[in-house]
């Protein structure tokens, strides 16, 4: 195996992010009230992917620690539906993807997740398995089960390090 190939992590946007997946954040969202007025919908963040007769939305939670040393060796996918990212006790991730189709690794792309900020991934988008900055670190998961291989997995031929000295 090779030396590290270095990444430098984005900061995240919509329209950075749109190739791989939706931002699930109110910062520039659109909105409406409702609940007679009580209440301001973010309506529609993210759409819920899912492929295959028998599929059916799930909700999971995930409590991921830290990868130390912070070297990416692996991607994965899910061809069958999308996977959503919402972190619940407001720790940042990394989000380290690839877009859907043949997997290009020199295309691979880091960004910097906050933790009031979540991401769906769009189904078959190439990415990282969960990247915590800190330990104990719970996200609620909005994903696919059902029938079928609804998970493809790749080495790097050369390891992938991240600087993030720009956040």
């Amino acid at each position: 195996m090779s030396s590290p190939r270095v990444l430098t992590v984005e900061p995240l946007t919509r329209e950075a992010f749109a190739p791989f997946g939706d931002v699930i954040s109110t910062v520039d969202a659109d909105s409406f009230p409702i609940n007679n007025g009580r209440t301001q919908r973010f309506h529609a963040l993210g759409a819920v992917q899912l492929l295959g007769e028998g599929a059916e939305g799930i909700l999971s939670i995930f409590r991921g620690q830290p990868l130390e040393p912070l070297q990416i060796s692996l991607m994965e996918r899910h061809p069958l539906g999308s996977q959503a990212f919402v972190p619940l006790n407001g720790k940042a991730f990394y989000a380290v993807v690839a877009a859907p189709g043949e997997f290009d690794e020199a295309a691979v792309r880091a960004f910097y997740v906050p933790g009031d900020q979540g991401i769906s991934y769009h189904a078959g988008t190439w990415h990282a398995p969960l990247l915590p900055l800190t330990g104990d670190a719970d996200y609620l998961i909005v994903d696919r089960r059902g029938p079928g291989n609804n998970c493809d997995e790749v080495i790097l031929n050369q390891p992938v390090v991240l600087r993030s000295d720009s956040l």
